[in-house]
């Protein structure tokens, strides 16, 4: 029998392990101050946090910062279009973004802004101790400058006709259709957004930063595990292309700010964007009297964990280690990237009505259940990640509320009725229960490295079994003899303290189910160390529902509320077959022909749908993007015929939702029927994204 030994001697014992306590500083992204948070920018924030609050629960000192990024020329005219200040802009937005992280359980210590005089004075620190030591040039350019408004234009803020493949309405950074980049200048026809006037080039003196000079100690970084595998082979081809100059300078008006020593230039954004994790620190240590310079001096012994996409690899990885070098303060000690999110495998869709806002999820589904749901399907890889809504019902349904709270809610009922809500005093099967503690460094090592999905199906197999020992011992056909009470006692005392071990090694995914779990449990808050000895003779609280099966009617309404518009009708024939030879039909003429957008794609993985006759799910590679497509091709191939060949694709179809899934596009194909379809071929030479004329 197992007697529990008391809180001092579980004291003693923690000090007797000789835990070494770290010292880790954690950062996410900062989320522009210009627009809502949605479901895209929570797999961020709700992985990080997941992260910290494991570092906490183990004993670490770990500080969670972050911060509204609030400069730059899209806020300054999203304020002026609504006739308001940006500063007024940036706290509105700032309030909201707060609330949403909070909903969700995002636990920050400190959550900031870096329009903040701590972060104006770290960055000119920075600045000037980068152009002390040479790292800082300034040179004249020539840049896109719109005579109406009287403002140099940014990439993003001019419009025109591809230069490479002619398509109409793209950037003047990168075509959007083919993928070519370029400059603004290289553009046909090019138009100001703001104001749609034709640009001008002018002249203007601009700053920047020298990358290159720091080559060899980036490549060194790199190379020393600081990145995962999959970023480090990106800085490789980065490396090999050369590190060019950065341009850190922005013209006025510009809201941001100004570069020491000028009048009219100020930081770009993205200088001063990842210098507000050490502003918001400093705010944090200014007002909990720590040393800020014992945590960023060059050779300080703390950690430093910067979450972000994979978007931003680029200046995370390059500019900003850089940048922290050259200044004399410490680098990160590691950058963990991760992927997008994608709903019911297709991109977040505001016609679909997939582009969920954060505020409208919270509308209709409890935020732990998109934190379980995030946590079992995340590695520490940089894949993308799918929330497909009828495996989040089911996973919710089954986990959550079958396996898990259903152990305490099985259990609870006999201890409250039967014997005045009083755990007993001995475990009847002591080796069950040293069984969960023992795994709890294995669900730990998963935790650390950022293995939350493995994680997530240790604790599941664990509750697996708890419901299989409780299934096996069968209390209910105890309690019909008074002579075996006891055992009934004991089974469910034994139950419930794994029930509490389970809460403990799930707290950082669900935080709000196991503080319930604690109040029903009436325990102190718990760590990862409570688990070492169960509850015996114990008296516990009437058991609560602490988390309810998720309805398809739920997701449905969600899903309605986020529509902003209804999908685009179209007439496009059924892809569930080919098309037969049919004569001729109606004619149309050649600017609706033209809107028609024909791709070279590579077909990367064929398989065979099931309950389909007809269909096989293509994964189509149009040179950077994957689509799926559903094609009626089955009869003439065999899913291992296509794989790896190029094809032709309307790129711009509507998105169609069928019973399968959602088809992204459509294969061109030809012929009568049955074995006889051909798909389309380009000839030898073509590559993935290439427009056909």
């Amino acid at each position: 029998m197992w007697h529990n030994p008391g809180q001092a001697q579980q004291q003693r014992a923690a000090t007797d392990r000789g835990f070494m306590q770290r010292n880790i500083l954690v950062t996410s992204a900062l989320p522009y101050a210009n627009g809502p948070i949605h479901l895209g920018h929570l797999v961020e924030y709700i992985q990080t946090d997941i992260w910290v609050r494991f570092q906490k629960l183990r004993g670490n000192r770990c500080i969670y910062v972050c911060a509204d990024d609030a400069h730059g020329t899209p806020i300054m005219l999203k304020a002026r279009e609504l006739g308001i200040t940006p500063e007024e802009l940036i706290e509105r937005i700032g309030r909201e973004h707060q609330d949403d992280f909070a909903a969700f359980g995002i636990g920050f210590d400190n959550y900031y802004t870096t329009h903040s005089q701590e972060n104006r004075e770290l960055s000119e620190l920075i600045y000037e101790r980068n152009r002390e030591a040479g790292h800082i040039d300034s040179r004249t350019i020539k840049q896109a400058y719109d005579p109406d408004e009287g403002m140099f234009l940014p990439d993003r803020y001019i419009k025109g006709e591809c230069p490479r493949c002619g398509a109409a309405d793209q950037y003047g950074d990168s075509c959007e259709a083919c993928g070519a980049t370029y400059t603004p200048t290289d553009l046909i026809n090019p138009v100001s957004v703001i104001s749609g006037a034709t640009p001008e080039e002018r002249e203007s003196l601009h700053y920047f930063f020298r990358l290159q000079d720091f080559e060899t100690m980036l490549k060194d970084w790199a190379r020393s595990g600081h990145v995962q595998p999959e970023v480090a082979n990106k800085l490789e081809e980065w490396f090999q292309e050369g590190l060019r100059e950065w341009d850190i300078s922005r013209d006025a008006p510009y809201f941001g700010f100004r570069i020491p020593g000028t009048e009219d230039k100020y930081f770009y954004v993205w200088l001063d964007a990842p210098i507000g994790y050490m502003a918001s620190f400093r705010n944090w240590c200014e007002r909990h009297g720590e040393d800020f310079d014992a945590w960023w001096d060059a050779d300080s012994d703390t950690e430093l964990y910067h979450f972000i996409g994979k978007d931003i690899v680029y200046f995370h990885a390059l500019f900003w280690p850089a940048m922290l070098h050259g200044a004399g303060f410490r680098k990160p000690t590691r950058i963990c990237a991760h992927g997008f999110m994608t709903v019911d495998g297709a991109k977040m869709s505001k016609s679909r009505g997939t582009f969920i806002m954060a505020h409208t999820y919270r509308n209709h589904l409890n935020p732990e259940y998109l934190r379980y749901y995030m946590a079992a399907k995340l590695g520490s890889n940089v894949h993308d990640l799918d929330l497909n809504l009828d495996d989040f019902t089911q996973r919710v349904n089954s986990d959550l509320v079958g396996k898990l709270v259903n152990i305490a809610s099985r259990s609870s009922g006999f201890i409250t009725k039967r014997f005045d809500g009083r755990l007993a005093g001995e475990l009847p099967a002591p080796e069950i229960y040293r069984e969960f503690v023992a795994r709890g460094e294995q669900i730990a090592e998963a935790y650390e490295n950022r293995e939350f999905s493995r994680a997530v199906r240790e604790i599941m197999a664990l509750a697996d079994q708890a419901n299989q020992y409780f299934d096996e011992e069968q209390p209910w056909v105890l309690a019909r003899d008074e002579s075996t009470l006891p055992q009934v006692q004991a089974i469910c005392t034994q139950t419930l303290n794994l029930f509490r071990v389970l809460m403990v090694y799930l707290k950082p995914v669900v935080p709000g189910i196991a503080a319930g779990a604690e109040a029903f449990l009436n325990v102190d808050e718990q760590n990862w160390q409570s688990v070492q000895a169960p509850l015996l003779d114990h008296a516990i609280n009437r058991f609560q529902p602490l988390a309810t099966r998720v309805e398809r009617a739920q997701v449905d309404a969600m899903i309605e509320e986020s529509r902003e518009t209804l999908a685009p009708k179209t007439d496009a024939p059924d892809t569930s077959g080919p098309l037969a030879d049919d004569p001729i039909g109606d004619t149309v003429d050649i600017d609706t022909f033209a809107r028609v957008d024909l791709r070279v794609a590579r077909i990367r993985e064929a398989a065979r749908v099931d309950g389909a006759d007809k269909l096989l799910r293509l994964s189509l590679d149009l040179g950077g993007e994957t689509r799926t497509v559903f094609a009626g091709l089955r009869s003439a191939y065999a899913p291992e015929d296509l794989q790896g060949r190029l094809t032709v694709m309307v790129a711009n179809l509507a998105p169609r939702k069928m019973r399968f899934g959602v088809s992204e596009g459509m294969v061109l194909a030809a012929g009568p029927g049955g074995d006889e379809i051909f798909i389309l071929e380009p000839d030898s030479g073509a590559r993935p994204g290439m427009r056909v004329k």
